[in-house]
Parts: C-alpha cells; sequence; structure tokens
C-alpha cells in the first residue's frame, strides 16, 4: 500500500515545484539587482506572503464584478465583453497587490532607496504569481507549467517592476514633502501596472489570429523593455533620503 502511496504523492509535490520555481528565480534576480543595502530577506518573505493573501480579495473581487455585474451588463459583442474582464482583472489583480505593498513598506525603515519600491512590488507580484501558478499547474500539468514559466510569471514580475518604478519616486517625493507628487506617482504606478496587465489579458482572451499576433509582440516588446529599465533603474538608484 505504501509503495502506491508514495508516487501519488510525489506527482503534487512535483507540479508546486514546478509551479512555484520561476517566482523565485525571477525574485532572486530582482534581488541580485538591487545594488544599494539589500533588503532584509525577513521582509521578503514577508512580502512574499502579503502577495499571497493578495489573492484571497482579488478572486471575492473578481468572482464578484464577473458573476453579480457583468452578466447583466448590455454587452452584445464577444470581444467586447472579454476587453472589459481584462480589464476588470487588472485593475483589481494590480489594485490589492498595490495596497498589500503599501501597507507592508510604505512606513517601512528599509525603504531608503528609489529601487527598494520594485525590489518590493516584484516580490508582492511573484508571490501572488505563484499562488496562482499552482491552481494552474494542479488543474492542467506540466505543459501548463512551462507555458506559465515563460509567459504568466515573467508577465506578472514585468507589471511589477512597472509599478515598483514610480513607487520609489513617489516615496521620493514624499520625504522631500512633495503631496502631490508622491500621490502623482503612486496613481501612475498603479495604472502602469494594470495598463500592461490588462493588455496582455486582453490580448489572450480574445484569442483571434490578430489579438495573437499582438499578444507576441506585446510579450516580447514588454519583456525587452522591463529588462532595460530593471538595468537602468537598478545603475542609477539613489538614496531616498
Amino acid at each position: 500500500m505504501s509503495r502506491n502511496i508514495i508516487p501519488a504523492l510525489k506527482e503534487p509535490v512535483i507540479l508546486i515545484l514546478a509551479a512555484i520555481a520561476p517566482a523565485i528565480a525571477m525574485l532572486v534576480y530582482i534581488y541580485k539587482t538591487d545594488k544599494h543595502e539589500k533588503e532584509p530577506v525577513s521582509l521578503i518573505r514577508k512580502l512574499v506572503f502579503a502577495g499571497v493573501l493578495s489573492c484571497l480579495p482579488a478572486i471575492v473581487l473578481e468572482t464578484v464584478s464577473q458573476d453579480v455585474f457583468l452578466p447583466y451588463a448590455p454587452i452584445e459583442s464577444p470581444v467586447v465583453y472579454m476587453v472589459i474582464i481584462a480589464i476588470l482583472t487588472g485593475l483589481i489583480e494590480e489594485g490589492c497587490k498595490f495596497y498589500f505593498m503599501k501597507r507592508n513598506t510604505w512606513n517601512n525603515a528599509d525603504f531608503n532607496y528609489r529601487y527598494d519600491g520594485v525590489v518590493y512590488a516584484v516580490a508582492v507580484s511573484l508571490g501572488f504569481a505563484a499562488f496562482e501558478n499552482i491552481f494552474y499547474v494542479l488543474q492542467y500539468g506540466l505543459a501548463t507549467a512551462g507555458l506559465r514559466a515563460v509567459l504568466a510569471i515573467p508577465g506578472h514580475m514585468s507589471f511589477a517592476v512597472a509599478m515598483g518604478v514610480f513607487y520609489g519616486r513617489a516615496k521620493i517625493a514624499d520625504v522631500w514633502g512633495d503631496d502631490k507628487g508622491a500621490k502623482r506617482n503612486l496613481v501612475y504606478g498603479y495604472l502602469a501596472a494594470t495598463a500592461l496587465h490588462s493588455f496582455y489579458d486582453a490580448t489572450a482572451l480574445v484569442g483571434t489570429d490578430i489579438a495573437m499576433i499582438l499578444f507576441a509582440i506585446f510579450i516580447i516588446c514588454m519583456y525587452i523593455g522591463i529588462y532595460r529599465l530593471i538595468r537602468k533603474e537598478s545603475r542609477s538608484d539613489e538614496s531616498i533620503f
């Protein structure tokens, strides 16, 4: 009997590891690009867990928006319907990640360099992405793990980098007494992440040939742009105080 149980236990463990491994690898990469006063590992763990927690309100809000409100909306076109779902998903998921990131870092004494904003946003986002990924991979298998490792996980990281860049600038503005600048950059960070996330989901959900071409072009351009942004922000990092 025990011989039959062990293989049965191995498969979900392998699937879970396959689901979280890409997120861990990308978090390590971002952590290493932080050239000044690397953030405490305890804080990174806390933020990853915060990202996992952010999934819960996101699930509730997405269920309410898609199952309660959308069925009664006067939307005739399936394409428009999918685009609206994508926008709602982007707004809700990035909003939840933003809330948990700001709550856990805005007044933290370790938030003393501009690039820390990128590290924090990525940690929360990859916690969210890893938790989400576990469910997809357990349901659809290792093939899904491979596909999401090159699309969904780096996608979430990219959205987070865009948010984190503005988040760091918002903190600088706040420290220097520029309340309007701080609020403006916080809004820009949220909107930048939401725009990228919504466009990603919209082109993927619509599924037409043109949408798939746009999706491929978007992914390539976003990855190149985010990689360059990471290098630029890391090299030009500055103290907040």
